[in-house]
């Protein structure tokens, strides 16, 4: 735990299988704050068991809008780490809201932008509930939808890490950049 308050939201954004909820539980718990995955509070705003159930039942535009609005509550919140879905960030409205509140340093965004092999590989091992974005399968469609996402992901971010990452490591950071009040927060 670190020793003094989490002053910012620590946001974990990147595409799909780079780490972001099993890392942001893990950071969460060692920062002794709370956790949220977004994709878990879109999906319970929708009402539906899974993703891919939110997706197939009110398509991407429905699910983004509900995306939308689980960011602006989980950001309406006290300090805590936030898994962002990988689409988040291209809902209706959700760059800007991440922008502002990496601008008015209420929180820190930071983009794992993992090898493309890497994120095939777990996708390959554990696709779960994720649904299609391009109409092709979710481990054939990494690359098109990395194309697309990394070019805003890299413009929101504070933090970029292009290899896996600890927790422990991400709190040594996260505290020495938004630890307290005197510690600096450029980025």
């Amino acid at each position: 735990m670190p020793t003094l308050p989490l002053r910012r939201h620590i946001i974990l954004m990147g595409l799909r299988a780079s780490g972001k909820s099993t890392l942001g539980a893990e950071t969460a718990l060692l920062l002794g704050v709370p956790f949220v995955d977004l994709d878990d509070r879109t999906r319970a705003i929708l009402g539906d068991p899974t993703v891919a159930k939110a997706f197939e039942r009110v398509g991407e535009p429905g699910f983004r809008a509900a995306e939308s609005t689980a960011l602006a509550e989980a950001l309406a919140q006290p300090p805590q780490v936030i898994a962002l879905g990988g689409g988040t960030p291209t809902a209706p409205r959700a760059a800007d809201a991440l922008a502002a509140a990496r601008r008015e340093s209420r929180a820190l965004l930071v983009f794992l932008d993992l090898p493309l092999e890497l994120l095939a590989e777990r996708l390959a091992a554990h696709q779960g509930d994720r649904p299609s974005l391009t109409g092709r399968g979710v481990v054939e469609e990494i690359e098109d939808v990395a194309r697309m996402r990394r070019p805003l992901y890299a413009a929101l971010a504070e933090l970029r890490f292009f290899e896996p990452l600890r927790a422990t490591a991400l709190v040594s950071i996260i505290t020495s950049q938004v630890g307290s009040d005197s510690s600096s927060t450029r980025g």
